[in-house]
C-alpha cells in the first residue's frame, strides 16, 4: 500500500516491472503478466503472478515485426502506446491497482529497458495525474472500483 506519512499525504504509487524468470518477492505487491504468450519454462506456481492480461501486450503483427532489435525500438514505442490507447479502460484498472499499493508488471523478454512492460510502466506513470478519483489512493474494492467508472477514464493523447 502507498506509504501514508501522517499528515494527510502520501507517496507516490509505485510501479515496477521485473522479468518473470526472477523470483517474486513481497515488496512485488500485484504482480500482472503482460505478455501475450505465457512464457516458456515456467508454470504458474513459480510465476505467483496475480492477473494475466493479454489484452495489453503487443498485438502479435507488432510483437513479431519488433523481434527485440534494438534499433526498431522507438518505432516499437510509438506504435505500441497507440495500441494501448484502445485499451484505456485497463490501463485505468492498472492505474487504480497501482494507487493502491505497489504493481508490478511482469514480462519474459530479457531486455529490460526495451521492452512493451517499459513501455506500459512509462504510459502509466504519465497518466496517473491525469485520472481523478473522489478519495485519492482510497479505493477499496470492486464496489469503490464501480463507483468511480466514469472518471477513470484516460485522455485522448497525442501520438508519440
Amino acid at each position: 500500500m502507498p506509504e501514508n506519512h501522517g499528515n494527510g499525504t502520501r507517496s507516490a504509487p509505485k510501479i515496477r516491472i521485473k522479468r518473470v524468470y526472477d523470483p517474486p518477492s513481497p515488496q512485488d505487491g500485484t504482480r500482472v503478466l503482460i505478455d501475450r504468450l505465457w512464457p516458456r519454462g515456467i508454470n504458474k506456481v513459480r510465476a505467483r503472478v496475480d492477473e494475466w492480461r493479454r489484452d495489453l501486450a503487443p498485438s502479435e503483427e507488432l510483437r513479431k515485426w519488433y523481434g527485440h532489435k534494438p534499433a526498431r525500438f522507438a518505432r516499437f514505442r510509438a506504435r505500441y502506446r497507440g495500441e494501448l490507447l484502445q485499451h484505456t479502460e485497463a490501463i485505468a484498472e492498472l492505474i487504480v491497482k497501482a494507487e493502491v499499493g505497489t504493481l508490478t508488471l511482469v514480462f519474459a523478454a530479457q531486455d529490460t529497458d526495451r521492452c512493451n512492460a517499459s513501455v506500459l510502466k512509462e504510459l502509466l506513470e504519465e497518466n496517473l495525474e491525469l485520472i481523478p478519483y473522489r478519495d485519492r489512493g482510497r479505493i477499496t474494492g470492486p464496489k469503490a472500483r464501480h463507483r468511480d467508472r466514469g472518471s477513470r477514464r484516460i485522455p485522448s493523447l497525442p501520438p508519440p
